[in-house]
């Protein structure tokens, strides 16, 4: 589209909003901070000792904020946010020839991170795996001229109400090749991202948890309070994605993966977890 006198626009520069320090809930442009995050007095997140910490977009590029980017796999984009903000997690540039997707969009942006994503195609779609992972979601899709798609369970989890957002349920194919399926589990809403492409990869943020050791994934309500997944929840989310095919988990951090026979892990290590959720654990002498 061009301007009145024919030549392209300038290019749109990020708004001013308020992010949450703790949790990395992204909140509206206004003169102060909010009174509190609602995220973290739920039980799944926590308030700081010393209490609600927002800080500008502004401030956090003074502090030296940026986005950085790292192959994922084929044709897949990390996005992360450092020095760490929130729960520390990456997000995913998912490239398709109809059109990329923008999955757990990180909290910071600036010029120089919305120009790399639109370098490798923009994004028709920003979406995210529970609320804890919607980052600047709303910043996002209106520089990228994007749409946001949200379980209609999650919504009222978005800081920043957008009539960008397309709500949904169950499942939905957002684009060719990719289907987002609603698990529950963290929260009613809580989702994955299927990968459709060659063996098929599933990214699953904290949904499935990938740990450490990256051969093994698990389940949380609340990762930071240390509260379990009920076995009824765990058994929803594998139900959830049995029929997937699904060679590859990825996680929602860097280098969190599960590379090969990704799917034989996720239904043993569900077993294993409701396992030890009923007290079936190791004999120690």
């Amino acid at each position: 589209m061009s301007g009145p006198s024919g030549t392209a626009p300038a290019p749109r520069t990020p708004r001013d909003y308020w992010a949450c320090r703790a949790c990395g809930a992204v909140f509206p442009p206004a003169p102060s901070a909010p009174d509190s995050c609602p995220i973290c007095v739920d039980e799944r997140q926590y308030v700081p000792p010393t209490g609600p910490d927002f800080a500008t977009r502004a401030a956090l590029a003074a502090e030296g904020f940026r986005v950085v980017t790292r192959p994922v796999q084929d044709r897949v984009t990390g996005l992360g946010t450092e020095p760490g903000i929130g729960v520390g997690h990456r997000g995913v540039l998912v490239e398709t020839e109809a059109g990329n997707l923008l999955w757990d969009p990180p909290v910071f942006l600036d010029d120089d991170a919305v120009a790399e994503v639109e370098r490798l195609g923009g994004a028709a779609v920003v979406a995210s795996s529970h609320p804890h992972m919607y980052g600047a979601a709303v910043e996002w899709a209106e520089l990228l001229d994007a749409e946001i798609v949200l379980p209609e369970a999650d919504e009222p989890w978005l800081p920043w109400p957008s009539a960008r957002v397309r709500r949904w349920n169950g499942t939905l194919v957002p684009l060719p090749g990719l289907t987002l399926v609603q698990t529950g589990g963290h929260f009613p809403g809580s989702a994955v991202l299927h990968l459709a492409d060659g063996a098929g990869a599933l990214f699953t943020g904290d949904t499935v948890m990938v740990t450490p050791g990256r051969d093994h994934v698990t389940f949380l309500y609340s990762a930071p309070n240390r509260l379990p997944l009920p076995e009824r929840l765990v058994r929803r989310v594998v139900d959830a994605v049995r029929d997937l095919e699904f060679d590859t988990i990825h996680g929602g951090w860097w280098d969190l993966s599960v590379r090969a026979n990704a799917k034989e892990v996720l239904l043993r290590d569900a077993d294993r977890y409701v396992s030890f959720l009923r007290g079936d654990l190791p004999k120690y002498d």
